[in-house]
């Protein structure tokens, strides 16, 4: 990067962070540091939801994805409008009746101690993964992309969010998020703008958009009914809803943002403006994903998109064989690159055979590609011993690097370092939040004053950050970084959000039901991943988010089974 660059990438990141310290300075009470002093408008909410769900994941694989499968993937937000309308009738009203600091508190008021604890405890665990992850999946691709070391990165990143969110609490976090989410929308819709631009002279919008189709790429809506689908209307319409239930609705990184609402009204708004607004962002992210295809139609992209680990083969004995693979490569990219001309061509006069047999080469052509492809990323492996193969993740950036003019790219890597904050600092935030209230409050210290408790949030809030630095340092790369935050969130979020489900609709279910219910709801879920991963024949899978309505429905169904042998006396919530 030129060192226009980096002034843009450090001076984003700087101001962020001292603008964050800045507003929140002489706030130090308790409740403006864990609710954001009650008063944040719709706006500042919706905002604030929206970065802390934007993870740099979403940046860095997303565009990958659509890349590699085109955007299939915008089906997994279709029910998120459906589960905001779910939790502003249901949920919200009663955290704002109680005046909760976590959405945990209300378990014990419905049912008992243990029951909120084992809620708290499987978030804690959840979400303490997920906050190393959200560190370490920028870190890992940052590192390579800036030739930086990975585990510097992970600091530079835990360091940051970490001075503004121990600083300020809640209020520094919802703060800064607004500034984010500015850089992180700003900057992509400027990066879809050049990548449309960066189209060959000649080559239209009609055309780019006749490429993507003819090839694939703008599969946005898939009907059939399969639950080894991951990603289908049908999986984003159900496992997908109780996925967002469970997120917005029970994960306290996200109840803690709308809580800080000024009103009931308030919060409700904010909800329903992430549920409209979501949608049309995510469907952003992953076009410029589909155009950056359509740029490498008209343009030789690379065989392996994870340059520094490519160097490294060229220093290995299967320098010639990994050059050989690129040479076949690039033969086939200029037959296809005719090909799709031809594709263009035919288009244009509307000559349906011409169409069909352009698109039938242009496909057979892509096929021997990916064959080629994924041939030298297997040798890239057994040239590099041990190294991650895999490279959806670096697809964007990398094209960012090399075709972006001086000042965006270090805006763009400023959108990925934000991201990653953004969505850091609402982990954090709630962490601590958490560990205070549910634990420490509950059942260490309970007659402590505010300033008592406003202190150990700080230091609980610095340990989980702490904490995520070191999970960040020990993690290995997954095939997608998206699909590892969603399938982690898959593992846990059913038990919580089956709790909560019994809490609000079976009054007549108690806490000793709904306890051991929860408990083996989560191990059954957790043997049927195993088994999924184990299932080499594919007789037993299931699709991750399928998970999230399977696991809800089996805490409902062994809570009402244990209270049937063994019933309690109900009492009302």
């Amino acid at each position: 990067m030129s060192w226009i660059d980096w002034v843009v990438l450090f001076g984003t990141l700087i101001s962020i962070v001292v603008y964050g310290v800045w507003k929140t300075r002489g706030d130090n009470n308790i409740n403006s540091y864990l609710r954001g002093g009650d008063d944040v408008k719709w706006w500042a909410i919706g905002l604030s939801i929206m970065a802390t769900q934007a993870s740099a994941i979403t940046f860095l694989s997303t565009p990958g994805q659509a890349y590699t499968e085109g955007m299939g993937f915008i089906q997994f937000y279709f029910g998120l409008p459906v589960a905001m309308i779910i939790i502003s009738v249901f949920f919200l009203p009663i955290y704002y009746k109680l005046k909760v600091y976590t959405a945990y508190e209300y378990l014990e008021t419905r049912f008992d101690v243990k029951t909120r604890m084992l809620a708290a405890f499987i978030f804690l665990v959840q979400r303490g993964l997920a906050a190393g992850i959200t560190i370490y999946a920028p870190s890992i691709i940052l590192s390579s992309l800036l030739d930086w070391d990975l585990r510097a990165t992970n600091i530079i990143i835990g360091v940051l969010v970490i001075i503004y969110t121990v600083s300020g609490g809640t209020k520094a976090v919802t703060q800064t998020q607004k500034t984010q989410m500015a850089v992180m929308m700003g900057g992509m819709i400027l990066a879809g703008i050049l990548v449309l631009n960066s189209l060959p002279s000649g080559v239209s919008m009609n055309d780019a958009l006749s490429v993507a189709g003819k090839m694939g790429k703008l599969n946005v809506v898939d009907f059939t009914f399969d639950l080894k689908n991951k990603y289908s209307f049908w999986s984003g319409m159900t496992g997908a809803v109780f996925l967002f239930l469970s997120y917005f609705g029970t994960d306290q990184s996200q109840v803690q943002r709308y809580l800080s609402g000024k009103t009931l009204s308030e919060s409700r708004l904010g909800l329903m403006m992430n549920g409209l607004l979501k949608v049309p962002m995510q469907f952003i992210i992953l076009f410029i994903g589909v155009m950056v295809f359509v740029f490498y139609q008209y343009n030789q992209p690379p065989i392996f998109f994870n340059e520094t680990l490519k160097e490294q083969v060229y220093e290995t004995d299967r320098a010639d064989d990994f050059r050989a693979f690129e040479d076949e490569y690039s033969e086939i990219f200029a037959e296809k690159l005719t090909a799709v001309e031809g594709l263009n061509e035919a288009v244009r006069t509307g000559d349906e055979l011409a169409i069909e047999e352009a698109k039938t080469a242009v496909n057979a052509l892509q096929t021997k590609s990916d064959e080629v492809r994924s041939r030298a990323i297997t040798l890239v492996g057994e040239a590099v011993e041990g190294s991650e193969t895999k490279d959806t993740d670096y697809i964007f950036m990398d094209f960012v690097q090399k075709n972006m003019p001086i000042g965006i790219v270090g805006l763009l890597f400023a959108v990925i370092f934000s991201a990653a904050m953004s969505s850091t600092s609402s982990e954090l935030n709630a962490l601590g939040s958490t560990t205070t209230i549910d634990f420490y409050k509950r059942a260490v210290k309970k007659d402590g004053d505010d300033n008592h408790y406003l202190r150990y949030s700080k230091l609980f809030t610095l340990g989980w950050g702490i904490l995520a630095i070191i999970v960040a340092s020990t993690l290995s790369l997954f095939d997608n970084l998206i699909e590892a935050v969603n399938l982690i969130g898959s593992l846990f979020y059913p038990t919580v959000l089956g709790i909560f489900v019994v809490a609000f609709f079976f009054k007549k279910i108690r806490s000793n039901a709904v306890f051991m219910g929860a408990i083996l709801s989560q191990i059954v879920i957790i043997v049927i991943h195993y088994l999924n991963t184990q299932d080499a024949a594919g007789i037993f899978t299931m699709g991750f988010l399928w998970y999230n309505a399977f696991g809800c429905i089996l805490v409902v169904l062994f809570s009402y089974l244990f209270n049937l042998v063994k019933p309690e006396k109900p009492l009302e919530a």
